[in-house]
C-alpha cells in the first residue's frame, strides 16, 4: 500500500510530456504510414512515402490543375514535380510541417480528393533524412529544406521563370527504414494505377511515359492474357463510378479496387458491394439461383468510385470504410448495386455472345465445384484432425488475420524442406510472429492438374489449411510466406515446385506480394575479431579485402549446416527476402508451361543458352588459430 501511495505521489505534472508533431511521428511511424520494412514488400513504408507526395499532385490534377507529373527515383532519393497551382508561398513551410494544415480541409477546393487528414506530407518530412519543398506561383518561388522534420534552410522568396507547380524531394531516413531500397516493379505498378485512374494524366517516371486513354479497360488488358479470356472485357462507366470485368481460366478471384484514384489493396465497402451486386445481377439476368462462388470464380474485375469525404480504416488508406458516397448521398451498397444492375444487365442483353460465354464459365465452375465436393469434405475432415497435432506446422502466436493486433504485419511462415533446415529455423525463430511448415521431400509438380489435387495431396491440403486460404485471402494467417530452401539444384527445384503450386491454385498470393524467397549467406568470412556473412561471391571478396591476412572462409552448402545460433541472425532484423514479383508482361499459364510443362525444345534451348558452369567458388578453407 505504501508503495502504491509513493507511486501516486511521484506521478506529477513533471511526468507529463507533450511531443511535438515530428517527435510523435518518429516515435510512432506505424500510426501514419503503416509498417516500416526495407522495401521488399509492396506496402512497406518507403512506398507509402512516395504515394503520399504523389497523392497531392494527383489531387491537383483531379481539380483540373496540371496534366503532367515528373517522378524520378534513385536508390535512396525521390523527386516529384507537378504543374498544378503550387502551394501558396506564404504557407509552404506550414503545409509540410504543421499538423492539420492543408488545402484539403476546404471541401470546395478538394471535393473528392485522395488526401484524408493533412498528415501525409508531414509524415514524409518527419521520416526523411533530407526533405525539400519548393513552390512556383506566378513568377515567384519559395523553398524550404528539412532534416528529420527540423527546418534547416528557409531562404526568402525569389523570382522564377519556371511553370506553376510544386517540387518535392526527399531521402527516407536510414535509421528508420533500415537497409531500404526501392524495387522498380512496385513503383511501376503504383504509377500505372495512377495513370489508369486519371484520364489525360501523363506521368514521366525515370524517363518512361505512363499514360492511359481507356482507364480500367487498359488496366485489365495489362493484367490479363487475351488468349485466356472467356469473353472480351466488359467496360462500363457512369458518374463517379467505373467498372471492368471478365472471366478467364485461372483459380480464385482477382480484383483491383480504387477510391478517388487511391488503390485500396484491402478492398472495403465498395468492393464488397461490387461482388454482391455482380452475383445479384447475374442471377436475375439468367433467372437462376447460381451459387455465388460459381459466379465469381476466375473473375478478373476492377472498380473505381469517387466519393466525398471518404473514410478509410487506416492512415495508409488501403481499405475503405465509408458506408455512403457522400454526406447526403446514397449508401455505397445502393449506389453500386443500382449501377451494376442497370448497366451490366443492359450490356448482357445487347451482347448475347458475351452472355452465353459468361454462362458457360459459371456452369463449368459449378461442375468443377461439385466434382471435388466429396473429396474436399474428406480432406477437410482429415486436416481438422491433423491441425490438432500437425507435426508439419510449428505455429506462431500472432497472425495476419488478427486485425486488432498491431504486430499482425510481422507474421510470417517459413516453408522448409527436411528436418535439419526446419530444426534450425524452429530453434532460432521468434515464436510470436514466425511459424514453420516442414515439407517431406520434394512436393508434387502440380502443373496442369486441377484443384482436386490440393485435396488429394495431404501435404498441399495441410499447407492450404495452415495458410487458411481455401476460401480466398480474407483469412490469410501470415503476411509473408517465405520459401526457405538450400541454394543448390535440389533447393531451386523445390522453389519452382512451390511457386508452381501457388501460381496454379492461389495466384493472388503472389500478385498481392505475400510470397518471398529467403536469402541465406553462402559464405562466412571471419578472423579472431570479426565475422562477416556474405550472400554473394562479390560480398565474399569485399569481406576478404576488409579482414585481410587470410581469414577463415566457410562455404555453406545447405540450411542444415547453419547452427540455430547463427540462423537467428538471418531471420531477424537483418533478414534478406527476395519478393516474387509478376511483371506486367508475365502471363502465368505461359510461364508455367515453359518452366514446368513437358520438356519442350524451347526450354532446352533456353537452358543451353543460359547454362553457366560454376567452378567451386570456395569449398572450405580453415586457417588454424
Amino acid at each position: 500500500m505504501a508503495n502504491e501511495q509513493a507511486a501516486v505521489s511521484n506521478y506529477t505534472e513533471d511526468n507529463i510530456r507533450s511531443l511535438d508533431w515530428k517527435e510523435h511521428i518518429r516515435l510512432r511511424p506505424g500510426m501514419y504510414i503503416g509498417k516500416l520494412g526495407d522495401g521488399a514488400a509492396m506496402d512497406d513504408g518507403i512506398y507509402v512515402l512516395v504515394k503520399e507526395i504523389i497523392d497531392n499532385s494527383i489531387d491537383e490534377h483531379m481539380m483540373g490543375n496540371g496534366k503532367v507529373i515528373n517522378v524520378k527515383v534513385t536508390d535512396h532519393r525521390v523527386e516529384v514535380r507537378d504543374f498544378g497551382r503550387g502551394i501558396p508561398l506564404g504557407k509552404v513551410i506550414d503545409c509540410v510541417s504543421k499538423i492539420n494544415t492543408g488545402g484539403k480541409y476546404d471541401s470546395n477546393a478538394f471535393q473528392k480528393s485522395v488526401g484524408l487528414n493533412g498528415v501525409g506530407t508531414k509524415a514524409v518530412n518527419a521520416l526523411s533524412d533530407y526533405f525539400k519543398v519548393q513552390s512556383f506561383r506566378e513568377g515567384r518561388t519559395k523553398m524550404a529544406e528539412f532534416h528529420q522534420g527540423e527546418l534547416t534552410n528557409d531562404p526568402p522568396e525569389t523570382t522564377t521563370t519556371e511553370r506553376n507547380g510544386t517540387l518535392t524531394i526527399f531521402e527516407p531516413d536510414g535509421t528508420v527504414f533500415k537497409n531500404f531500397h526501392f524495387i522498380p516493379q512496385y513503383l511501376d505498378n503504383l504509377l500505372w494505377n495512377y495513370a489508369f485512374l486519371n484520364a489525360g494524366l501523363t506521368i514521366n517516371f525515370n524517363g518512361v511515359k505512363y499514360y492511359s486513354e481507356n482507364g480500367l479497360l487498359d488496366l485489365l488488358n495489362r493484367k490479363t492474357n487475351e488468349e485466356e479470356l472467356r469473353y472480351p472485357i466488359i467496360h462500363l462507366k457512369g458518374e463517379d463510378i467505373e467498372i471492368a470485368l471478365t472471366h478467364n481460366n485461372q483459380y480464385g478471384e482477382e480484383y483491383y479496387s480504387f477510391v478517388n484514384g487511391q488503390y485500396t489493396t484491402q478492398g472495403g465497402t465498395h468492393l464488397a458491394a461490387f461482388r454482391e451486386a455482380l452475383v445479384k445481377t447475374v442471377r436475375e439476368f439468367y433467372k437462376k439461383d447460381f451459387d455465388a462462388s460459381d459466379v465469381r470464380t476466375s473473375i478478373v474485375g476492377a472498380i473505381a468510385v469517387r466519393v466525398q469525404e471518404p473514410v478509410f480504416e487506416s492512415q495508409t488508406k488501403t481499405k475503405l470504410g465509408s458506408q455512403s458516397v457522400g454526406p447526403e448521398g446514397p449508401t455505397m451498397r445502393t449506389f453500386i448495386n443500382d449501377f451494376v444492375k442497370k448497366y451490366l444487365d443492359d450490356f448482357l442483353h445487347s451482347h448475347p455472345s458475351v452472355a452465353e460465354a459468361l454462362q458457360k464459365r459459371i456452369i463449368q465452375s459449378e461442375r468443377e465445384r461439385k466434382e471435388i465436393a466429396g473429396i474436399k469434405k474428406l480432406a477437410n475432415d482429415r486436416a481438422k484432425k491433423a491441425n490438432l497435432h500437425n507435426k508439419k506446422l510449428r505455429d506462431c502466436r500472432i497472425h495476419f488475420d488478427d486485425l486488432k493486433n498491431e504486430r499482425r504485419d510481422d507474421s510470417m511462415i517459413f516453408i522448409t524442406e527436411g528436418d535439419s533446415a526446419s530444426g534450425s529455423i524452429t530453434k532460432s525463430r521468434d515464436v510470436q510472429t514466425q511459424a514453420v511448415f516442414s515439407l517431406r521431400g520434394k512436393p508434387l509438380n502440380c502443373y496442369s492438374l486441377t484443384k482436386k489435387i490440393v485435396y488429394e495431396n495431404e501435404e498441399f491440403n495441410l499447407l492450404q489449411h495452415a495458410l487458411n486460404i481455401e476460401d480466398g485471402l480474407e483469412g490469410l494467417r501470415y503476411r509473408k510466406i517465405i520459401i526457405s530452401t538450400d541454394a543448390d539444384v535440389d533447393g531451386m527445384h523445390i522453389r519452382l515446385l512451390m511457386l508452381t503450386f501457388f501460381l496454379q491454385f492461389f495466384p493472388d498470393l503472389v500478385r498481392n506480394g505475400h510470397v518471398y524467397i529467403l536469402e541465406t549467406p553462402l559464405f562466412r568470412v571471419r578472423n579472431k575479431k570479426e565475422t562477416i556473412y556474405c550472400y554473394s561471391d562479390e560480398e565474399r571478396q569485399q569481406a576478404i579485402n576488409k579482414l585481410g591476412s587470410k581469414p577463415e572462409i566457410t562455404r555453406f552448402k545447405g540450411l542444415g549446416e547453419i547452427s540455430p545460433e547463427e540462423f537467428g541472425k538471418f531471420i531477424g532484423e537483418d533478414m534478406r527476402l527476395e519478393p516474387i514479383i509478376l511483371k506486367k508482361e508475365t502471363k502465368i499459364p505461359q510461364l508455367l508451361e515453359f518452366f514446368m510443362g513437358k520438356n519442350t525444345p524451347d526450354r532446352q534451348i533456353f537452358i543451353i543458352d543460359n547454362l553457366k558452369i560454376e567452378k567451386d567458388l570456395v569449398e572450405e578453407v580453415v586457417i588454424e588459430d
